[in-house]
């Protein structure tokens, strides 16, 4: 979806709303998908339509060079093409089925963080720390080197220096009708659905 353009359409769940169940609940996956990440889409292509020379940007290219554009249309893209990026990477990365990352993926993750363990310690209290809303992400450099950030509200990643692995989504209506207001346990839950093969393939030579 990174790659495309406008008009943007709701990306398909990858599996049933159900599927993730007992780790995140259907209702939450139908309001979450069906109603919060169509917002973003629908909000980005009325934003795009009054706009026609960005029309043919693709919406990795419209987030990576946003500050460049006037305050009032970086604030929009930020806030809805961030949202579209932000939710479609989300639910790309989960998967009903029990997944490992690639050698490759792994032996970085290793090198980097030093146990898989240790990854989701480190992205854990990234993503509880977050103060209100907003994403922690696992990225790499140009070096290949496997990072942690976190962004606030629907603020992209910083995609000219960082790409993206896999995030979590810590919006409350990720998690509050089956988690209330317990972050942590939200994230545990999580770690059960990453779709360790996706994440691998966007890794190099994942």
């Amino acid at each position: 979806m990174l790659e495309q353009h406008y008009p943007f359409t709701l990306p398909p769940l990858p599996c049933a709303y159900n599927a993730l169940e007992p780790y995140i609940d259907t209702e939450t996956m139908r309001i979450h998908h069906d109603i919060m990440f169509k917002k973003y889409v629908d909000n980005l292509n009325m934003i795009l339509k009054d706009n026609p020379i960005y029309q043919d940007w693709s919406l990795h290219n419209l987030l990576a060079y946003s500050s460049d554009f006037e305050d009032l249309m970086e604030t929009a893209l930020k806030n809805n093409g961030g949202g579209v990026m932000n939710h479609y990477m989300y639910f790309d990365g989960m998967t009903p089925n029990k997944t490992e990352p690639s050698q490759n993926l792994r032996t970085a993750i290793i090198r980097d963080f030093g146990s898989m363990q240790r990854l989701c310690q480190v992205m854990k209290t990234v993503a509880i720390s977050q103060f209100g809303s907003g994403y922690a992400w696992l990225m790499y450099d140009s070096t290949s080197k496997l990072r942690i950030v976190k962004t606030p509200n629907q603020d992209p990643p910083p995609l000219l220096i960082l790409q993206p692995l896999l995030v979590i989504d810590v919006w409350e209506h990720a998690y509050f009708l089956q988690y209330e207001q317990q972050r942590d346990k939200y994230f545990d839950a999580w770690c059960n659905v990453i779709d360790w093969e996706k994440v691998s393939a966007r890794y190099p030579a994942g």
